[in-house]
């Protein structure tokens, strides 16, 4: 007998399975590791086909909630980690909000030359002496990013020689050199994984993850950091939170009154596919 009583309507069956289905997981009905019943069990749970089911858990396995697997069945995965794109709070005070155990392995720390790329991001020549910082960020155990950072040489003396595993980099860089990081331009791409930066972050080469890289500048306006981070599509999603800006709102009287309500709040319009698309400029967290 059916536990859940889908409803004929304007909500297709298998979009009912889903929220059904979600909400079970949100409310720890089945927990990370686990797996979920036999699809033609869950048809019995809902009362519907089979061809339902699997919609639903098509839907679910999209949003990468659970992974369907031949032979092995269905595993609830653990939920991704959400982070703000333009948020100021480090890797390691973000991972503590959420409970979870942060960590930083230093994987490489080198001098190099400045190839052309990163020559042209640091406002250097190329050839020119740089430092090169890679290390794993971790939570709870698992590795989630794999940051690949370039300075200037002859800004930061000695920084090799320095703890790069158990302390924030731009806390040292401010502490130590009196350089503060101000603001940082960052580029977002999906990419495949490598196979070497694959196998640090526990994954299969050409698994999908996400690449972030950009220039990081300081307080007199210098780039002092070129970085690429490399994060695993799977625990992580990214979001950003707009201001909304429309040029109806300078001649249309009603929309400048619908906004001032907001405004006056301090609240945030939400997103509009009308909105206008500029860079964002982000700030730094270390």
């Amino acid at each position: 007998m059916a536990r859940f009583r889908l409803e004929l309507g304007p909500v297709p069956l298998h979009h009912q399975v889903y929220l059904d289905l979600g909400a079970a997981l949100d409310q720890g009905e089945w927990r990370p590791g686990d797996l979920l019943p036999p699809e033609r069990q869950l048809a019995e749970r809902y009362g519907c086909s089979l061809i339902t089911v699997r919609r639903a858990l098509s839907e679910l396995t999209r949003e990468g909630r659970i992974q369907r697997t031949r032979g092995r069945g269905t595993i609830v995965l653990p939920p991704r980690i959400e982070r703000d794109f333009a948020g100021t709070l480090s890797f390691t005070e973000e991972m503590q909000d959420r409970g979870l155990d942060p960590e930083t392995r230093l994987i490489a720390a080198r001098p190099e030359s400045a190839g052309e790329v990163v020559a042209a991001a640091l406002g250097i020549e190329a050839g020119s002496p740089t430092l090169y910082l890679e290390r794993l960020r971790v939570a709870g155990g698992e590795p989630l990013l794999l940051e690949q950072v370039h300075l200037p040489a002859e800004r930061f003396p000695g920084l090799l020689a320095t703890d790069l595993e158990h302390a924030s980099l731009y806390d040292l860089l401010t502490a130590r050199y009196g350089t503060r990081i101000v603001r940082a331009r960052e580029a977002l791409e999906p990419v495949l994984l490598r196979a070497r930066e694959a196998r640090l972050l526990a994954q299969k080469p050409r698994t999908p993850a996400l690449l972030i890289e950009g220039t990081a500048y300081g307080a007199d306006g210098a780039p002092v950091e070129f970085a690429r981070s490399w994060v695993r599509g799977d625990r992580t999603r990214y979001y950003v939170e707009r201001v909304v800006v429309r040029a109806s709102w300078h001649t249309d009287p009603d929309a400048n009154l619908a906004a001032a309500p907001l405004a006056a709040a301090g609240a945030r319009p939400s997103t509009s596919v009308e909105s206008q698309h500029r860079p964002p400029v982000i700030t730094p967290t270390g």
